[in-house]
């Protein structure tokens, strides 16, 4: 029997997903992703997701491929609903009707040297520099660059210590002296705003 007569609250299969993604470590990011796939799914449905029919995720696949969608976004929407079939709704006949889209990547375009330079020396200001430094020159991630604090920068071991990043692994990355006087300029000048705004306080309320 392909469909559940009895169809649970939306958002109760909600809250289950979630629990059953937390439970096995998934991190925000791939929950958001997972929980828009199965969204999207509904959406194409019309009727609440645990009342889908095998013929219903084909029907769906097939209305993906005619409106051109991506093959990543196919294979995440695949990955998505494994997971809300086979883990939270215990229906795991469902993803056989699923099918992953193979594909070979492409190869990404990697900048010269003189064209990184370029790119670093037209960043408004050295917060903005020094953050495209680390991602580009260190291979952090955009979230990884924006939660490093002072205490991760080892200038002994000249290593850049990362927590919580993809796979919510901790790692080191190298930090080169170039890297290192950049981050400390960087460092300078926001000691120096916060001194700045301090005493505009107390100026303000010595007049006030």
């Amino acid at each position: 029997m392909d469909a559940i007569t009895t169809a649970a609250p939306t958002h109760s299969l909600r809250e289950r997903m979630l629990q059953d993604m937390t439970m096995r470590g998934f991190g925000a990011h791939t929950q958001n992703d997972y929980i828009r796939h199965v969204r999207n799914f509904a959406a194409f449905l019309g009727r609440p997701p645990d009342t889908a029919t095998v013929e219903d995720l084909r029907r769906y696949q097939v209305d993906q491929h005619e409106r051109a969608v991506g093959p990543a976004t196919i294979n995440g929407a695949v990955s998505a609903l494994r997971f809300f079939f086979g883990i939270t709704l215990r229906r795991p006949e469902m993803a056989l009707a699923l099918v992953v889209v193979r594909f070979t990547p492409k190869l990404r375009v990697v900048l010269s040297v003189e064209e990184t330079a370029r790119l670093l020396e037209a960043a408004p200001g050295i917060k903005y520099k020094a953050a495209l430094s680390v991602a580009y020159g260190a291979g952090l991630r955009v979230s990884e660059v924006a939660h490093l604090k002072v205490d991760d920068i080892d200038s002994t071991r000249m290593m850049i210590r990362v927590e919580q990043g993809k796979g919510r692994k901790d790692r080191n990355a190298m930090l080169s002296p170039h890297l290192l006087d950049l981050l400390r300029q960087w460092w300078r000048e926001g000691l120096m705003s916060v001194v700045v705004v301090g005493q505009r306080n107390i100026i303000d309320n010595a007049d006030s």
